[in-house]
C-alpha cells in the first residue's frame, strides 16, 4: 500500500476503534465509574450521534480548509479528545470527551476517503477508497479486542491511552507522506463554492436515493452481525471459546471483500453496486441455510463477512459519481447514513428475537433489508440507462450516429 493511503488507513482505524472499543469495557467502566452498565453504554450512543450529525456540519464548516490542514486538524481534535477521556474524573466529562471527539469522525473518513481518490487514477479510485475503509475492517478485528484486552487488564483509561498513541502516530505519517500541494481544483470544487451551492447536492434524486441505499445495505450487514455470537453459539452450537476464533474469520472475509468490491466499482461503478448486494443476499440466505451445521456455517460467515463489506467501497464510490459539487460533503453524509444503517440493523435483529423469530432469523430479516436496497439499486441503474445521453460516433458513411453512453 503506498504511504499516502496507508497514513490515511491508519487514521480510519483509530477513529473506527474509539467507535466500537467501548463495548468491550462497558463492565470496567460501569465499576470505575459507578454507574449502571446501560449508562455506560450510553457511551457509545453519544459517539454514534455524534458522528451522523455532526460529521455533515463540521465538512461544511471545513470547506474551504486544504485537505491535508484538515485531516492534521481533525486528527489533532481526536487526540485531544482521548486524552481528555482518558483522564476524566467522572461520568459527565467523559460523556463529553466522546461526542467532542466524534465530530473528528465523520469529516475525517469523508476527507480520506475523498483525498485518497483525488490521488489516484479515475480507475483506480474505488480501489484507492477500498484501502482507506480497510481501517475500518482492522479496527473490528484487531483494533477493538487489542484495546479490550488493554482495557481489561490495565484499567479502561489504558485503552484510551492505546488508542492515543495510534492517533499520535497517524498524525506524523499524514504530516510525513500525504501531499499538501494539491491545487484547488484538484481538491474538488467546495473551496470555491458557497454553502447554500454546496447543499444544493442534496437536491438530487440519485444521491438521496443512494444514501437510502446506503442505510437499508449497511442495516442489513448489523442485522445479522450484531448477534453473531447468539447466533454462532445457539444455533451453530459451537463453544463459546471457538466464537472469538470464528469472529476472525468474518473479519478476514471483510478484508477479502473489501478490496474486492474496490475493484468491482473501479470497473463499473453501479454494476460495482448491483454485484455486492446481490452477493449479500445470497450470502444471507446461505447463511440461513446451512447454519445449524458447524463446518458449512464457517464457510457461510466467511462469505458473509466478504460480502457484508464489499458494498462500502462500492457504495462510496457511487456517492462520488453522483456529488461532484460537494464530494466531501456528500461522503461525510454518507458516512451518517453508515452509522444510522448500523443502529437500524442492531433494532431489526433485536425486534426480530423479541418477536419470538429466533436468532437465526435475523439472517432472513437481513435478506429483506438487502432485497429492498437491491430493488433500488436495480431501479437507479435501470433510470440512468433510460435517460443517459447518446454520445455521437462516427459510421462509414462520414455521418455520426449515436452511440450508447456507458453507464456511470
Amino acid at each position: 500500500m503506498p504511504l499516502p493511503l496507508l497514513a490515511l488507513m491508519l487514521g480510519v482505524f483509530c477513529v473506527g476503534t474509539a467507535e466500537i472499543v467501548i463495548a468491550g469495557i462497558l463492565p470496567e467502566m460501569s465499576t470505575d465509574l459507578g454507574v449502571s452498565i446501560p449508562t455506560a453504554g450510553l457511551l457509545v450512543t453519544g459517539y454514534a450521534l455524534g458522528v451522523t450529525i455532526g460529521g455533515p456540519i463540521i465538512t461544511l464548516m471545513t470547506a474551504k480548509r486544504a485537505r491535508k490542514a484538515l485531516l492534521l486538524g481533525l486528527m489533532g481534535i481526536f487526540i485531544a479528545g482521548n486524552v481528555i477521556a482518558a483522564l476524566a474524573p467522572n461520568y459527565g466529562v467523559l460523556m463529553g470527551a466522546r461526542v467532542f471527539t466524534s465530530l473528528s469522525h465523520g469529516t475525517f473518513a469523508a476527507v480520506a476517503w475523498h483525498v485518497a481518490a483525488l490521488m489516484s487514477p479515475p480507475d483506480k479510485q474505488a480501489t484507492a477508497m477500498a484501502k482507506i475503509a480497510l481501517g475500518f475492517n482492522f479496527a473490528n478485528v484487531l483494533g477493538s479486542p487489542i484495546g479490550t484486552f488493554i482495557g481489561q487488564q490495565f484499567g479502561w483509561r489504558a485503552t484510551f491511552v492505546f488508542i492515543t498513541v495510534f492517533a499520535v502516530v497517524c498524525f506524523l505519517l499524514i504530516q510525513r507522506f500525504v501531499p499538501s500541494g494539491l491545487s484547488t481544483e484538484e481538491e474538488g470544487t467546495e473551496g470555491n463554492t458557497s454553502v447554500r451551492e454546496q447543499l444544493k447536492v442534496f437536491r438530487k434524486g440519485s444521491l438521496q436515493l443512494s444514501m437510502l441505499i446506503t442505510v437499508l445495505a449497511q442495516g442489513a450487514v448489523f442485522t445479522t452481525s450484531t448477534y453473531l455470537a447468539p447466533l454462532l453459539r445457539d444455533v451453530s452450537h459451537f463453544a463459546a471459546p471457538m466464537v472469538g476464533v470464528l469472529l476472525v474469520v468474518f473479519g478476514v472475509g471483510s478484508v477479502v471483500g473489501n478490496i474486492l468490491g474496490g475493484r468491482a466499482a473501479d470497473r463499473n461503478v453501479m454494476r460495482g453496486v448491483l454485484w455486492a448486494q446481490t452477493a449479500l443476499l445470497g450470502a444471507l440466505l446461505l447463511f440461513w441455510t446451512v447454519s445449524p451445521s458447524q463446518i458449512p456455517a464457517i464457510g457461510a460467515l466467511l462469505l458473509f463477512g466478504a460480502a457484508g463489506f464489499s458494498i462500502i467501497p462500492a457504495l462510496q464510490a457511487r456517492i462520488l459519481s453522483v456529488a461532484a459539487a460537494a464530494p466531501a460533503l456528500a461522503l461525510s453524509a454518507n458516512v451518517s447514513a453508515f452509522n444510522l444503517g448500523n443502529g437500524l440493523g442492531a433494532w431489526l435483529g433485536g425486534t426480530t428475537i423479541d418477536l419470538g423469530l429466533g436468532v437465526r432469523s435475523v439472517t432472513l430479516t437481513a435478506a429483506l433489508a438487502t432485497s429492498v436496497a437491491l430493488a433500488l439499486s436495480l431501479a437507479m441503474w435501470a433510470h440512468s440507462r433510460r435517460t443517459s445521453p447518446p454520445l455521437p460516433s462516427p459510421d462509414p458513411s462520414g455521418t455520426t450516429t449515436p452511440t450508447p453512453q456507458k453507464t456511470p
